[in-house]
């Protein structure tokens, strides 16, 4: 009984922290988070009512371009609200914790030790060169892992059905963040995991011991900076690439919203998470002068095929089941050929 008890009071703790999210720094929707990307609308907005942007919802009030009906009018915007609880209350608690494991568990096999038996520069003072790199290459080998993850959930095709999830949101605004699927988070988490347990432990077994990486409250400042330059502005539809070249260094809300489109210009692109470097070296990139080309969806997809949080749950199953049984009747008929022939 005490069990029981001891569970629900964990999970009490937990659906408290869901609903707490907009006081969380290491939340994505943290409202100093928020804030800064609302300063950002608002320039943008100021810079289409100076232009004399005509057709868009710059013509009216600021509060209007922030929240046009179009997308608030629209039955995806509620589907995703109705979701973030959902999916945070039921799937998302049941992978709560798995990332620490697995670094941990990673940086064990590398180094031979207890992750937490190791303190955070081991009594030796680091330099503040050394602190700064071993910053940069964590976060960076981070990104590329997150950058292959992704790669993998587009192009195999029954992780695809998984990650669809995400793609299926015809608007974005800042929840649409958290439309993901629990496999997807998953197979996410359990890279993401992986990857960050070895990276650490190659450090500690290079120099001998883990540097302090610099935070702002309690996030790591690399983080941090990326969550304040206009964060929520990626699933959103307020339009803002960086000028030039630039966008191709540091990450844009545009970079994601073209990842977003069912433009066929912008299939499987745009897969990097902070750094569109990634997308640049491996042939992924790419970046037009504006959105009129950018629809938010899953092309092919009709709206009714995921329009309750049941079918976001159950839909991809029933895919991935029929892709596995596909594959294993061709895989049968296959070896039946083989046979005959034989």
């Amino acid at each position: 009984m005490q069990v029981i008890f001891d569970f629900l009071s964990y999970y009490l703790d937990y659906a408290a922290g869901v609903f707490l999210h907009f006081a969380d720094p290491k939340q994505r929707i943290f409202y100093v988070y928020i804030a800064t990307s609302v300063l950002a609308a608002f320039a943008i907005y100021l810079v289409h009512r100076r232009k004399g942007a005509a057709g868009t919802e710059a013509e009216g009030s600021f509060l209007a371009f922030l929240f046009p009906k179009s997308v608030w009018r629209h039955p995806s915007a509620w589907l995703d609200l109705r979701y973030f609880v959902f999916h945070k209350l039921i799937g998302h608690f049941i992978l709560f914790g798995f990332l620490a494991f697995m670094s941990a568990t990673c940086f064990r096999w590398v180094t031979g030790q207890s992750l937490t038996s190791i303190p955070s520069n081991a009594g030796t003072s680091a330099s503040l060169l050394l602190t700064i790199g071993y910053m940069f290459v964590t976060i960076m080998f981070g990104d590329l892992i997150g950058y292959t993850v992704h790669y993998l959930q587009h192009k195999v095709p029954i992780l695809w059905e998984f990650h669809k999830v995400h793609h299926s949101a015809e608007v974005m605004h800042p929840i649409s963040n958290y439309r993901e699927h629990p496999v997807d988070n998953l197979f996410y988490t359990f890279s993401i995991g992986a990857g960050y347990g070895v990276v650490i432990g190659l450090s500690y077994n290079l120099i001998g011991y883990l540097p302090n990486t610099p935070t702002i409250l309690g996030v790591p400042l690399l983080m941090f900076l990326f969550n304040i330059l206009a964060y929520n502005l990626r699933h959103s539809h307020i339009w803002l690439r960086w000028p030039g070249r630039w966008s191709m260094v540091f990450p844009s809300p545009a970079h994601h919203h073209v990842h977003h489109s069912c433009h066929p210009d912008h299939f499987d692109k745009n897969f990097a998470f902070i750094f569109p470097i990634w997308d640049v070296i491996f042939g992924t990139y790419i970046m037009p002068e504006d959105n009129r080309d950018v629809k938010f969806g899953v092309a092919g997809m009709k709206s009714m095929e995921m329009d309750s949080c049941w079918k976001l749950y159950s839909v991809p199953f029933v895919k991935a089941g029929k892709r596995l049984r596909k594959s294993f009747r061709t895989q049968s008929g296959k070896q039946a050929k083989t046979g005959q022939q034989k």
